[in-house]
């Protein structure tokens, strides 16, 4: 005690090999706490890489079909702003478009968040101040939780590779494409360590890292679409500033150029280094940027929890309607010419014509498009359920409950702020669809209120999804963030496999986005929309009642 009375106050300088000390049994502690959730995010990754690649070896089996659809991509600006440039007219280069920044992105996801829960989540809550009075080195914690992603970018590597070459694709390119996305991954691991130095909340240091992966993305996106653009080619040098456009430019199955994978490990290191660096800089608990004061009283606009869920939720919901907006645009974009880009493979337009429940093509993809959109919707709602069960965790409901609100109130104002920000988000990703579709096809007037309402119809689908995370909070809390992303993943997993693979009708049904009308150009069915809505009521009701019976905390 005497000695801890000593210490000097303030940042503590570096201290060498000794400030790593215990971070192999932080990061074993952390790979047993996260077993679910790492398992559950290399699985999806992993299934997402090498189903693509087996997919396209049935859709695509003829040379002929493969050069149509890289003809029609190359044209196309818009494609190529979705997923980067296209190499290549094998099986293995489309499927390296298809997947590999999409890849590199989820990837980094993957990272930011195990890196951040780790680091930044851990002291906030107090448990690296616990664990900091033992026998652990100033850096540990940072040590452990990048270690923790390298190692999952490094599994999830080895078993993309294992996955596309067991299904046929060559072994050079499978092994580059794995390592492209793998290392990608961990340059996000080394920019989230950075972020989580920077601000002194979890929730700042996700946004931080987030925004820089967002860029990353948008910059690969601008420099692809530039590349396929007449009199732009000069643009195409912003592949070479974005990690995610590095991912591209190593190019799997048409040259496998692997010194490009130098740029993200040199940047990994040195961001990486810098994080340890910031880290003895700082305060235990505070982060480098100061979070900005506010005014001694609230205003009235504060005085319930719906207000203050509304000020907490407003800056996400901004950033998920202008990212589904984008998403909906370059969706949209490609929708006129949608036949031409399929080529002439059969299976990819039966694929297409399956997954929209139509027969005509182009309102076939654009009610298929409608689907993910609403999937990434419900992305959006669990998201903004689950900060109840973040609240009550971080002790940060208690204060709002020991005011006059009730925990009825406290519950529902989380739960109308997910409805409503879900209908905007689907209203943006409809608006977005339509007007890129209208301007590109003629008949903006028309086609804008046509998705706008394609999109809408999933809000029930959305609705009924995040119930389940709000039944669960209530019912049975400790199950609710896995059992909310869990739901979310079958019904992924059931509405766009499902019709491809030619499951059982009743499998099929399981999902409620298999209830939704298909559209645009499907039958409006209101008994569907109306047993979602209720169902989705039913849930909700059972979970407040169990929050309003069940111990907080």
């Amino acid at each position: 005690m005497s000695s801890l009375a000593e210490a000097p106050a303030g940042p503590r300088p570096l201290a060498g090999p000794g400030s790593l000390a215990g971070s192999g049994a932080l990061a074993r502690l952390g790979a047993r706490r996260d077993r679910i959730m790492l398992a559950a995010w290399i699985y999806v990754i992993t299934i997402l890489v090498v189903s693509t690649g087996y997919s396209f070896k049935g859709l695509y089996k003829t040379l002929a079909s493969r050069e149509a659809l890289v003809a029609g991509v190359n044209h196309n600006p818009g494609t190529l702003a979705l997923a980067g440039p296209l190499y290549g007219t094998s099986v293995g280069a489309l499927t390296a478009y298809k997947v590999g920044a999409a890849g590199a992105v989820v990837a980094g996801l993957m990272s930011i968040f195990i890196v951040i829960r780790h680091t930044r989540a851990d002291e906030e809550a107090g448990r690296l101040e616990l664990v900091g009075s033992t026998a652990v080195g100033r850096n540990a914690a940072l040590a452990a939780g990048v270690s923790l992603a390298v190692a999952a970018n490094c599994v999830l590597a080895v078993l993309s590779f294992a996955g596309l070459a067991i299904v046929g694709l060559p072994p050079g390119g499978s092994a580059a494409l794995a390592l492209a996305i793998g290392s990608c991954g961990l340059l996000f691991a080394a920019v989230a360590a950075v972020a989580a130095q920077l601000s002194e909340s979890a929730r700042g240091a996700r946004a931080i890292a987030i925004c820089v992966l967002a860029a990353a993305y948008l910059l690969m996106s601008a420099g692809a679409a530039a590349s396929g653009a007449k009199g732009a080619g000069g643009l195409r040098w912003l592949l070479w500033l974005s990690p995610v456009g590095w991912s591209r430019e190593v190019r799997p199955y048409a040259g496998d150029r692997w010194l490009v994978l130098l740029l993200p490990l040199a940047a990994a290191a040195v961001v990486a280094a810098v994080a340890a660096f910031l880290v003895g800089r700082r305060d235990l608990g505070a982060g480098l940027v100061p979070p900005r004061p506010g005014p001694a009283e609230a205003s009235r606009s504060l005085r319930s929890p719906l207000a203050l869920a509304w000020r907490l939720q407003r800056a996400g919901l901004i950033g998920w309607a202008a990212g589904v907006f984008v998403y909906g645009a370059a969706l949209g974009s490609i929708a006129n010419n949608i036949g031409s880009l399929l080529g002439s493979g059969a299976q990819a337009k039966d694929a297409i014509t399956r997954l929209g429940g139509q027969s005509g093509l182009t309102d076939a993809y654009l009610a298929a498009m409608m689907g993910i959109l609403g999937l990434v919707t419900a992305g959006y709602a669990i998201s903004v359920v689950l900060h109840l069960r973040s609240d009550e965790t971080s002790e940060r409901a208690e204060p709002v409950l020991a005011t006059a609100a009730s925990r009825m109130s406290w519950g529902t104002s989380y739960l109308v702020m997910a409805a409503a920000g879900s209908a905007v988000v689907l209203a943006a990703a409809g608006l977005g669809t339509g007007l890129a579709y209208g301007l590109r096809a003629g008949g903006a007037g028309t086609q804008v209120p046509r998705l706008l309402g394609a999109a809408l119809a999933q809000w029930p689908a959305v609705l009924a999804v995040a119930a389940v995370a709000v039944a669960l909070f209530g019912l049975w809390p400790e199950a609710c963030v896995a059992g909310g992303w869990t739901a979310l993943g079958l019904a992924a997993a059931d509405l766009l496999l499902g019709p491809t693979l030619r499951l059982a009708q009743p499998i099929q049904d399981i999902s409620p986005f298999t209830h939704v009308p298909k559209l645009p150009g499907g039958t409006v069915t209101a008994a569907p929309l109306a047993w979602l809505a209720l169902i989705a009521v039913a849930l909700a009701a059972a979970g407040l009642a169990g929050l309003r019976r069940r111990d907080i905390g």
